[in-house]
């Protein structure tokens, strides 16, 4: 009797037969041979060799062995070589993981290793990896939870991978430092001592891996009376370069890229320095930089008038302007670069839970959590792509994640080592979280739905809906355990809630990276592409759904993978059934309007806002940016930011037009803006 069998790392562990089974009947599968009673019948027969030829306990390779001589014995080549390359690429899999010295008991991607591995994973004071993936999951459950029943659940929930919180809980929870929050607001006010304190208060933040927002609307313009020293204002732009110089010194040492939000009124005299400011190319490398426009604003656009540019010093107003010709600019400056982006200021603040609190002036780095002046918030997203059962919406299982995860959040605003003491009173006073999704194209491509589509909008509004009303419903019954949030009274809710906003869709960088799925409620970026783990070391990346919808209906190959990898869509390629590649669409594929609604319809049902990259091919019109800017207005967005591909000298994603014609992807690229400004 076989009943015990040797891992590659030494360990001991139960022999299942119906291991084998599954791994011949995938190669089955594989070469359009499926059949689970051969697959049953060879498994059967590798246990018998088992039997007589190994007295011991027999390893993982000497077993594999086994089933490849019972394949071929048995006449089954096509199965037999479908089964040796499988093997051969979980080889080079483990091959790559080795270099860097990680224990992966979860059988993550490399690359997922490699994320882990440089950012994550503690190590001693030598730099050496001290802790496991399981362990790091491990660690976060423990520290965020409040009693032992909700560190199992929170456990269970990460180490399945259906959600993840932001990159400071990961990295941080368990640890001195303890910072847990991904996203901050600080206030810079019209002084030398503001504007010093705020770039200290950023650089702590970034520090622990926060990233940080500003309105720099409260500055005085450039060319304005400074009555202290009779001498004249430098201007918003100039104290932004003290603030981009910081994070450059703040991010060698740090373990994440600092990122920046820069926010300036449009009715603020240096709109047109402050929109221009980033044609200059590796000027605010560390900023995302994007207009607040008012519905005063927009109304003017629309009807060609103009509006008032207003000196914050003594709100006395300077001149007028021409409405369309700023509008006019926004547009051309981000066809150019990419930035600025725009957030429509009046809609986030019809949203502002606590009115009586203040006014929203700013946001984290990607736009997708407004916040008050030291407020912070932590998100997490919950894995869409987990939640698919037999080709529908597993709604039961989302049901039963949904309250997991904002107790998880709102455990987190508790347990959380505030790096300023303003910024742990409003934090607590308001409680906000942000519960989001990635995988939202994994799950479209799994239910047979193209991203462009408008089932595909049925469906993202559908899956917010639910998540928005289980998780507001999760967040009422916490605040019968735990009370509301203080600022409560004031605030737009009747129902006492535990959390003033619940939801948030943020961009998932390298946690989707982790989780094995796309990011946030992007398309995919590519069906295949080369990944640069290491320098000198890239490996080849193939969508998993494409790959077995591939093998399932018999056009699998691997030269047909690197084909698509030299472009990454399938557009143009033969040998491909015509509703695969309509399902298995990429953002460049996807025209920009479909775009703009899916972040229009995931807004509809989303308490903060939603990070979405609209992305454009190189050579659009720049008419098309404009109808971008504008249907993201109408469908009431609370902001819009564009990409076009190629208006950045540095890139994170190349699509096949370099030397080596294969499109490509860094390390940390998920999906989404493929700019290096873009914090993961």
């Amino acid at each position: 009797m076989v009943d015990k069998i040797r891992k590659r790392d030494g360990r001991i562990v139960q022999f299942d037969k119906s291991k084998i089974a599954n791994a011949v009947f995938k190669a089955f599968l594989a070469t359009k041979s499926e059949d689970g009673k051969r697959a049953e019948d060879v498994a059967n027969q590798v246990t018998e060799i088992i039997k007589k030829r190994i007295p011991g306990i027999p390893g993982v390779e000497e077993v594999q062995d086994i089933v490849e001589e019972v394949l071929i014995k048995n006449g089954y080549a096509a199965a037999a070589k479908a089964y040796i390359l499988y093997r051969e690429k979980r080889a080079q899999i483990r091959r790559a993981k080795q270099f860097f010295v990680v224990k992966d008991e979860l059988k993550l991607g490399v690359n997922a290793v490699r994320v882990l591995e440089r950012r994550y994973l503690l190590k001693d004071e030598s730099g050496n990896v001290i802790e496991t993936p399981l362990q790091l999951l491990q660690r976060v459950a423990k520290a965020v939870a409040l009693d032992p029943e909700s560190e199992e659940e929170f456990f269970e929930m990460l180490v399945r991978l259906e959600f993840l919180p932001n990159t400071p809980t990961l990295m941080n929870a368990g640890t001195d430092l303890g910072q847990l929050s991904a996203c901050f607001v600080i206030p810079v006010e019209d002084s030398l001592v503001s504007i010093f304190d705020a770039v200290k208060h950023m650089a702590l933040i970034q520090q622990s891996g926060g990233g940080t927002g500003f309105s720099f609307t409260h500055l005085r313009p450039k060319g304005d009376i400074v009555r202290s020293t009779k001498g004249v204002a430098s201007g918003p732009v100039s104290f932004m370069r003290v603030f981009d110089t910081t994070t450059d010194v703040i991010k060698q040492g740090g373990k994440r890229r600092g990122a920046n939000m820069g926010i300036l009124r449009a009715d603020h005299p240096d709109v047109v320095e402050f929109s221009t400011a980033k044609s200059k190319e590796g000027f605010l490398t560390n900023f995302n930089i994007s207009v607040a426009v008012d519905d005063r604003f927009m109304k003017a656009v629309v009807e060609d008038g103009e509006y008032e540019l207003i000196n914050p010093r003594n709100m006395e107003v300077v001149k007028k302007a021409r409405a369309r010709d700023m509008w006019d600019l926004i547009i051309t400056m981000a066809w150019r670069t990419g930035d600025p982006g725009v957030v429509f200021i009046d809609e986030v603040n019809r949203y502002n839970p606590t009115p009586q609190v203040g006014q929203i002036e700013s946001t984290n780095p990607c736009g997708e959590q407004p916040l008050l002046p030291y407020e912070s918030c932590n998100l997490g997203s919950i894995n869409l792509a987990k939640m698919v059962k037999d080709g529908s919406i597993d709604w039961e299982k989302l049901e039963k994640i949904i309250p997991i995860a904002v107790k998880f959040l709102d455990n987190v605003v508790d347990v959380n080592k505030y790096p300023l003491r303003e910024i742990e009173e409003i934090t607590k006073a308001n409680r906000k979280i942000g519960l989001g999704v990635m995988g939202f194209a994994d799950m479209l491509v799994q239910l047979g739905i193209p991203y462009n589509s408008e089932d595909a909008l049925k469906k993202g509004e559908e899956i917010m809906r639910f998540i928005q009303e289980k998780s507001h419903a999760a967040s009422e019954r916490l605040a019968q355990e735990r009370g509301a949030f203080p600022n409560f009274p004031g605030s737009i809710f009747k129902t006492p809630i535990r959390n003033s906003t619940v939801t948030t869709v943020a961009p998932t960088g390298t946690i989707s990276i982790i989780a094995g799925c796309s990011s946030g409620i992007e398309p995919l970026f590519a069906v295949s592409f080369v990944r640069n783990v290491l320098e000198g070391t890239r490996l080849v990346e193939v969508n998993p759904y494409f790959e077995a919808v591939a093998k399932e209906r018999g056009f699998y190959s691997e030269g047909l993978m690197m084909n698509i990898a030299k472009q990454g869509t399938l557009a143009g390629i033969e040998g491909i059934p015509d509703d695969v590649k309509r399902v298995f669409v990429t953002a460049f594929d996807i025209a920009p309007e479909w775009h703009v609604r899916m972040q229009a319809a995931f807004q509809k049902y989303t308490d903060n806002a939603v990070s979405k990259t609209i992305n454009f091919p190189h050579d659009v019109d720049i008419k098309e940016v404009e109808k971008a800017y504008m249907l993201a207005y109408e469908l009431k967005c609370k902001g819009i930011t564009v990409y076009r591909y190629g208006s950045k000298i540095e890139q994170v994603l190349y699509l096949g037009d370099r030397i080596d014609k294969y499109v490509s992807a860094d390390t940390e690229y998920a999906g989404g803006c493929p700019a290096p400004v873009c914090p993961t």
